[in-house]
């Protein structure tokens, strides 16, 4: 992944409130949004973006694009990604929540074949922190520095951004990858698009219960990545008869294959120790872990 402050960003859905807002916050933050999709233009209020009916369209204006976000609404989504995917975007980042499960493992067969990099759905994006914005990231919380973070966390992604910037640990990248039952690009994925990155030198990976691919995580981690990795897992103090999953979860299981029990944090938080990954107990110890692990390098 190659996000520079004069990467082409698209926005389907620009029209929406949502959609709106945030893309005046993205260019605010000086991303460099060349255009805008949308089938209702008159309620646009951003005339100094583009709009334009398709996204064919737009990228014939603005030449090659290099990521879409996109707000629209869930029975829409999989055609908004479907035609960004067609018209060439090579990255994508779903703000959209609550897309049926069915519509999300089409889209990912779609973006499998053709190497698409799929950021949700319901993701709150991706910042590089003093550089560039893509979604609805709280770009207060964040400093530049050298910490990659990626979670599956919502609110709680902005404490741990601000635990470490107020510790003096700027990030190198922030990513939220969604909390739907199914989402597009994994922890293991970004694991290794970061291991690659010059400007990360140590990784911080937050999570929450559901899931069950978290061994398979930490047997990465410990058996691929050479740069440090510290996870933090919410709930680790929830009974585990208390970690309920939804009625997603099990239709994804369903899709995915024999249906399994999600695993709980306890579970998850045992495989990384196994592994002999640090798993800090609260957000406010992982700037120790990673201070310590950056100082055994």
């Amino acid at each position: 992944m190659n996000l520079k402050p004069d990467s082409k960003v698209l926005i389907q859905g620009i029209a929406q409130p949502l959609g709106s807002y945030y893309a005046a916050r993205m260019r605010d933050y000086g991303t460099n949004i060349v255009a805008g999709v949308s089938v209702r233009k008159e309620e646009y209020q951003l005339p100094e973006i583009p709009v334009f009916d398709l996204v064919e369209q737009a990228c014939q204006y603005t030449g090659p694009v290099d990521t879409t976000i996109i707000f629209v609404e869930p029975y829409r989504a999989l055609d908004a990604a479907l035609e960004a995917i067609d018209a060439g975007i090579p990255q994508i980042v779903i703000f959209t929540r609550g897309i049926p499960p069915l519509d999300v493992v089409r889209l990912l067969r779609k973006a499998e074949a053709t190497n698409t990099l799929i950021v949700g759905p319901s993701s709150s994006g991706i910042i590089v922190p003093g550089k560039i914005l893509l979604g609805a990231q709280e770009s207060e919380f964040y400093t530049p520095g050298s910490v990659g973070l990626i979670t599956h966390a919502g609110i709680l992604t902005y404490e741990v951004a601000l635990a470490l910037s107020q510790a003096g640990l700027g990030q190198s990248i922030g990513v939220n990858l969604g909390n739907e039952a199914i989402v597009g690009s994994s922890f293991r994925q970004w694991l290794e698009i970061l291991a690659k990155d010059k400007s990360t030198e140590a990784i911080v990976l937050v999570d929450q219960s559901g899931g069950s691919s978290e061994e398979t995580t930490a047997e990465f981690i410990a058996q691929v990545i050479d740069k440090p990795v510290i996870t933090y897992f919410a709930g680790n103090y929830t009974p585990g008869s208390k970690q309920f999953g939804n009625a997603s979860s099990i239709i994804a299981a369903q899709l995915s294959g024999p249906v399994t029990k999600a695993t709980t944090v306890q579970q998850k938080v045992a495989a990384f120790k196994q592994a002999k990954v640090p798993v800090a107990q609260s957000p406010s110890e992982i700037p120790k872990l990673v201070k310590k692990a950056l100082k055994k390098k």
